[in-house]
């Protein structure tokens, strides 16, 4: 059987195109004469020499023969290591050793011993496999548990080229992958926010913030608690819906960063990069198919820039079409790919360089100027665009040692919870409420309308501010579990905008 095909997919964004794999062996050449067709990048021309030895080391041997590989269709580029075990399983097909499995599809990267190691991507290789109606998925033993969560698809982890022969010769010899069970949310994993010692306002805006999925601002000297505030917010988030981590993982796993053996994740991601960040590490791209960034790695958890200042302020500029479109979108010659990147926003920052401006226990060193030229650094639109901004003060003596019990973040929870439920219910999020239904799902008693138009009078709000007020305004009636908003909750509203007008005017 010297012309031989397999089924394989590459991964261009966070989804997977099928690619056929097809091997002839043509008389009269040698085993020097290896061709491979059809856009294949650097990896993938080297995998010849890893597949020539992985077929050796596992007792196979290799065909005397020239061989030519195609890699179609040809007008896709073919990227990674992933096409190993199918471009060796389709040359002992091309020898007669394997007989046809046209319904298996197959990744993996061979070593030289023929050993199958992890690739990224997996996920959405079997979801294409669904698409295609491919009953069987072939991948390596680590990605399993990953593969698995996919509905619809029978999935096989193998850890040896010796295992993929076996199931291509008798798909019973190996056991069906199952998803990870164990793979549950454990609350001790995250921090607490009954660590915290006072910071009350800070800890209500984070509530409020949490159960409106606002975008939030923490401003206060060094050692103040900005930081332990952020890491806690995932605890108070309400748990991912199956949907959720189905996306999540997906991009995760597009991205290379699950751990081996991983299957769902199951828990919110929190993503803190360094604020020496490049605008392709934060939004995405890189050379050759375009992969996330730390935006959409944070897909339906928390973002935190600590910091923010520090980060190069284009880097933070390109942030605002994100947070408008919950979505990044990356152009190349060869396509254009969406990187969802629906994110809650944490951002801290000190009021100045020296940390403490308006601190009542610190003396600023800081002139007006530099004060200035140092929150110059975060743009008036960028700054539109966070819900919330709150003042972090230094925490007193007394508080820091007092013997009472602070809130935790289950009792936090709760509150988030029965919020968020008033939301689903609506069927948005309060953050992502259209402007087409604001009205609707925001109305204001007459106490309200005085208190928002004084309000945006006074503070010089955009048109985006206003609509933002009454979001957050909307999710403390929420929280407080009022139908109608009220004038307090225009002005706690209105007291988390404030902030912005205090430093930056």
């Amino acid at each position: 059987m010297p012309l031989f095909r397999t089924r394989s997919a590459v991964i261009f964004g966070i989804d997977a195109r099928p690619i056929d794999v097809e091997v002839d062996l043509a008389p009269g050449g040698s085993s020097r004469d290896f061709i491979m067709v059809g856009m294949p990048d650097t990896a993938v021309r080297e995998s010849r020499e890893r597949i020539k030895s992985a077929l050796a080391n596992s007792g196979f041997g290799y065909p005397s023969r020239s061989v030519t590989i195609n890699l179609a269709p040809a007008n896709v580029r073919k990227e990674g290591a992933g096409f190993d075990l199918p471009m060796a399983l389709a040359i002992l097909g091309a020898m007669g050793t394997l007989p046809a499995r046209d319904s298996t599809l197959m990744v993996g990267e061979l070593s030289l011993d023929g050993a199958v190691r992890p690739v990224r991507g997996v996920l959405p290789v079997a979801a294409c496999a669904v698409a295609a109606g491919v009953g069987q998925v072939i991948v390596p033993r680590e990605n399993a548990a990953e593969a698995a969560v996919v509905e619809g698809v029978r999935v096989v982890g193998v850890s040896h080229l010796r295992e993929a022969v076996a199931v291509m010769a008798d798909p019973s010899s190996m056991p069906t992958a199952r998803p990870d069970a164990a793979a549950e949310m454990n609350p001790a994993s995250v921090p607490d926010f009954g660590e915290v010692r006072g910071q009350m306002a800070a800890k209500r805006a984070l509530e409020v913030a949490a159960a409106g999925s606002h975008n939030v601002l923490l401003v206060g000297p060094p050692g103040s608690g900005k930081t332990m505030l952020a890491r806690r917010i995932p605890g108070i988030l309400p748990p991912l819906t199956r949907e959720e981590a189905l996306e999540a993982t997906r991009i995760h796993s597009v991205a290379g960063v699950l751990k081996p053996g991983a299957g769902l994740i199951s828990q919110r991601p929190f993503r803190a990069p360094h604020h020496t960040i490049s605008d392709a590490g934060l939004l995405g791209g890189g050379s050759g198919a375009p992969r996330p960034g730390e935006v959409s790695l944070a897909h339906r958890g928390v973002l935190f820039l600590d910091e923010l200042p520090e980060f190069a302020r284009n880097v933070l500029e390109l942030l605002r079409q994100p947070l408008e479109e919950r979505s990044v979108t990356i152009a190349r010659a060869q396509g254009t790919c969406d990187f969802p990147a629906d994110i809650m926003l944490v951002a801290a920052m000190n009021p100045c360089r020296c940390g403490y401006h308006g601190d009542l226990t610190r003396q600023c060193r800081c002139t007006g100027a530099q004060i200035q030229q140092y929150l110059g650094k975060i743009s008036g639109p960028l700054l539109d665009r966070i819900d919330l901004h709150v003042d972090v003060p230094a925490v007193p003596l007394n508080e820091l040692r007092s013997r009472g019990e602070p809130a935790t973040s289950e009792q936090m929870r709760e509150r988030v919870l029965a919020a968020r439920a008033k939301q689903i219910a609506r069927g948005w999020v309060n953050a992502a409420l259209p402007p087409s239904a604001l009205r609707e799902v925001c109305p204001l008693d007459d106490a309200g309308e005085r208190t928002l138009e004084m309000a945006v009078r006074r503070l010089g709000l955009s048109a985006r501010a206003h609509d933002r007020i009454l979001k957050v305004a909307r999710t403390i009636a929420d929280l407080g579990g009022e139908d109608r908003i009220q004038a307090k909750h225009i002005a706690e509203a209105v007291q988390y905008r404030s902030l912005d007008r205090n430093y930056w005017n």
